[in-house]
C-alpha cells in the first residue's frame, strides 16, 4: 500500500486514469503482459484503465483487475480527505507467480511512490 497526502479532489476512477492512463504505456506493457503475462484489454473502454478491468467501484475507491494463467492481481485506489492510497494485491495461481514477482516487487516498490506524485500533478493540472 502507497499513500500520497494531498487535499486534491479527484473521483477514485479520475485517480487511477491519472496513475496508469488509459491504455498502458510500453514500460506498463513489458511489465504488465511481458513479465507477468496479464491479460489486459487492448483498446482503451470505459470499462478499463489501462486495460486493467473496473472490477467494482465504490464511493470512495475502485478495484481494477487482470490475470494471468499463473497469478491475479488486483490494484485498489483508495481517496480519502487526506489524501489517495494505492493497494496491489496479488493471488499466486501457480509456483510461478512467486518467482516472478518477487524480483518485479522492488520495481514496483521504488517506482509506486513516483506514480502517485506523477498522478497529483495530473490531478492538480485538469
Amino acid at each position: 500500500m502507497f499513500s500520497l497526502a494531498t487535499d486534491l479532489t479527484a473521483t477514485p476512477e479520475q485517480w487511477a486514469r491519472a496513475m496508469l492512463g488509459d491504455s498502458p504505456d510500453l514500460a506498463a506493457k513489458l511489465i504488465w503482459r511481458g513479465f507477468l503475462g496479464l491479460r489486459l484489454s487492448r483498446k482503451a473502454s470505459p470499462d478499463t484503465v489501462a486495460g486493467w478491468r473496473i472490477a467494482e467501484l465504490g464511493r470512495d475507491w475502485i478495484r481494477l483487475e487482470a490475470d494471468s494463467w499463473f497469478l491475479n492481481g488486483n490494484l485498489v485506489v483508495r481517496v480519502a480527505a487526506t489524501g489517495v492510497s494505492l493497494g496491489t494485491f496479488l493471488h499466486y495461481r501457480r509456483p510461478l507467480g512467486r518467482v516472478v514477482w518477487t524480483p518485479l516487487s522492488a520495481l514496483h516498490r521504488r517506482l509506486a511512490p513516483g506514480l502517485l506524485r506523477d498522478a497529483a500533478a495530473r490531478v492538480q493540472a485538469r
